[in-house]
């Protein structure tokens, strides 16, 4: 007779699952012995208050499956021995007053007859009371089984809650970074376009002078420079390296100053 369980979303905690059945059956007084181990399999005999058997535990798609098979019992082995012996004495016994004047042969052939009836009656009584025995041992089996599979439901629903708070906060994060760097894009491009307007004007300034006949070298050297200075911060600012990018800004802000100061 075999028993088959099985741990539903056990597999990938297969390990742990094996340790904790074992530990669960021996609380429960069976004794494990010629324990066998494989990546994906193991085996070992076990044995119950007066039943004993084979258990193998392996994996099944997502699950861990038990199968344990069970062997007779020393309960039913010895029934069927104390039912021969019952058996021979009534077949002798009857078969003697039954037939007073047989022979020794008709005697010999009532003993066999009564040891065979006594042993399959005897061996019967056995079986049904090894039976209830089984019917037992499958039961602890069966609630070890549940106490495993719900201790390690329980952590991998944990695992599971813990590796979902940890995706958000890395997209939380994520989300975050975004916002930052989208913030410091706007502020990039604002302070660019501000740069650029005050350059244009500057020049415009300086050729309105140069056209009033005002020397202007100075102030043109001045604004080519902060032109220059403003390509670089453009530059820096598409590389996403904002610090340079406000550096070269600050840079050419001083030189239109410089410049708008030597125009007089």
């Amino acid at each position: 007779m075999a028993f088959v369980y099985y741990g539903q979303g056990c597999a990938k905690m297969y390990d742990d699952f094996v340790e904790r059945l074992m530990s669960q059956l021996a609380l429960r007084g069976t004794e494990i012995t010629n324990e066998s181990r494989q990546p994906s399999m193991t085996e070992m005999d076990v044995k119950h208050t007066d039943e004993q058997g084979r258990m193998t535990i392996g994996i099944d798609g997502k699950n861990t499956k038990v199968v344990y098979t069970v062997e007779r019992s020393r309960k039913e082995i010895g029934k069927g021995f104390a039912g021969a012996l019952t058996g021979a004495g009534l077949g002798s016994l009857f078969g003697g007053v039954l037939r007073r004047d047989g022979n020794l042969g008709d005697r010999v052939a009532d003993a066999v007859a009564g040891a065979a009836a006594g042993g399959a009656y005897g061996g019967y009584q056995g079986y049904e009371e090894s039976k209830e025995v089984r019917t037992h041992f499958a039961q602890v089996l069966a609630e070890s089984m549940k106490q495993v599979e719900d201790d390690l439901q329980y952590i991998m629903q944990g695992q599971a809650a813990a590796t979902s708070a940890s995706q958000e906060e890395a997209h939380q994060r994520a989300r975050e970074k975004q916002e930052v760097q989208s913030q410091q894009e706007q502020e990039a491009s604002s302070q660019l376009e501000e740069l650029y307007g005050e350059v244009l004007t500057l020049k415009e300034e300086v050729d309105m002078a140069e056209s009033d006949g005002k020397d202007v070298k100075a102030a043109r050297k001045r604004v080519d420079r902060a032109e220059q200075l403003y390509k670089e911060a453009q530059s820096a600012s598409e590389k996403k390296n904002y610090p340079e990018m406000k550096a070269k800004c600050k840079a050419a802000t001083s030189m239109l100053e410089s410049a708008r100061q030597s125009l007089g």
